[in-house]
């Protein structure tokens, strides 16, 4: 290769290092805004809650967006953040939920919503919880995280667990998921 080749290679080697194109803050929170607050959700189960998680995560984002150095990582970041921050909000509002849970009760009885399918629509939402409950972490996070269409990659990266057993771990999820909701259908 001619001299003249050689400096024009590292010119051009330099200049696409050096240009590099990362993700500025509105991108980022345009590409993922959605994930995190689906999975805030997921977790939290409260559209309210969960966009105040979000936003949250966004502002967290903001103020350490240079000590994400690599855009690959960024969603399972924003995804572990959420998560976090989700967990929680749910370990200290538990007293809040429950106050919540009442005023809403007392309201729906005095706007007339029907009793028999609130309560049939109340006692499935409970037992989806309760089967959820038991099943041991962290396989279910990895199915409320597969549940809301997140790759293994993107599981294994926001759970800190290795890529290869999230498959095992989400097809041991659904199997306690049925039996504990099994059980729960036959104790009733």
């Amino acid at each position: 290769m001619s001299e003249h080749a050689k400096i024009l290679v590292d010119n051009m080697s330099e200049v696409t290092a050096t240009t590099q194109i990362r993700l500025g803050f509105d991108e980022a929170f345009t590409l993922h805004h959605r994930t995190v607050f689906r999975t805030a959700r997921a977790v939290v189960q409260d559209a309210g809650l969960a966009e105040d998680i979000t936003q949250e995560v966004f502002i967290r984002l903001y103020k350490n967006m240079d000590a994400i150095k690599n855009d690959e990582m960024l969603r399972p970041w924003l995804i572990r953040v959420a998560l976090n921050l989700a967990k929680n909000a749910l370990r200290g509002n538990l007293r809040t939920t429950v106050r919540e849970e009442t005023y809403v009760k007392e309201t729906d009885e005095t706007f007339g919503v029907d009793p028999e399918m609130e309560y049939e629509r109340q006692q499935q939402v409970k037992e989806v919880r309760t089967a959820l409950d038991q099943i041991r972490e962290p396989l279910r996070s990895c199915l409320i995280l597969k549940q809301q269409g997140l790759s293994y990659k993107e599981i294994a990266d926001s759970l800190a667990i290795n890529e290869t057993s999230v498959g095992t771990f989400v097809a041991r999820a659904r199997k306690e998921f049925v039996r504990f909701y099994g059980k729960i259908g036959r104790d009733a």
